[in-house]
């Protein structure tokens, strides 16, 4: 997320009108709108790589796994986000045509220098007022390590972090597979 030159307030509205016609994505925090930069190669193999899996696991549900095109609308926190991957099994979400969703049950972030922090501070707070959000995802790019953010029965978020040999399990949707095939083909990465 890169921060806009603007300070002035921005209704959801005329930022949703103005991002359907935009060359370029921009998310949407309280008023403010941030350009998106382009993702690097490792950042869009990691993506690809986890799509693909989860929709062929998901091939046949209920549920539909969608990519860094569609935004999330948190209307509680109000801000639109980008994920680099959302699931959703809400069949209002099914049926719907609009450009976002309201009811992700897993978001998948691929962090990136630039919005790490942000991603696991502020973004993640932001994600937690999604009644429907079961398990919040952070994958680094320059290592082997997967962060999984789960919500418990009591309502707390545990974290559980996966390295290399580890099998990935993402419960809100059943599934695992080994973290090789998350950074499968990325440069650099020894698995």
């Amino acid at each position: 997320m890169v921060i806009s030159k603007n300070n002035f307030y921005i209704s959801p509205e005329d930022y949703l009108e103005g991002e359907r016609v935009s060359p370029i994505k921009h998310e949407y925090r309280r008023g403010q709108v941030y350009a998106m930069t382009g993702a690097k190669k490792p950042h869009i193999i990691i993506a690809s790589n986890l799509v693909r899996r989860l929709g062929n696991h998901l091939d046949g549900t209920d549920c539909i796994v969608l990519t860094s095109d569609i935004k999330v609308r948190l209307e509680e926190a109000n801000c639109y986000y980008y994920p680099d991957i959302a699931v959703t099994c809400d069949e209002r979400e099914i049926n719907s045509t609009e450009d976002f969703i309201l009811h992700p049950s897993l978001i998948i972030e691929v962090l990136s220098p630039s919005t790490a922090t942000f991603d696991r501070g502020n973004k993640f707070a932001d994600y937690q007022t999604a009644s429907s959000l079961q398990e919040y995802v952070l994958i680094t790019q320059s290592e082997i390590k997967i962060e999984c953010f789960r919500l418990n029965a009591e309502g707390n978020w545990v974290s559980q972090t996966y390295r290399q040999g580890d099998e990935l399990e993402l419960m809100s949707i059943d599934f695992r597979c080994p973290i090789a095939q998350v950074y499968q083909k990325v440069p650099g990465m020894v698995l």
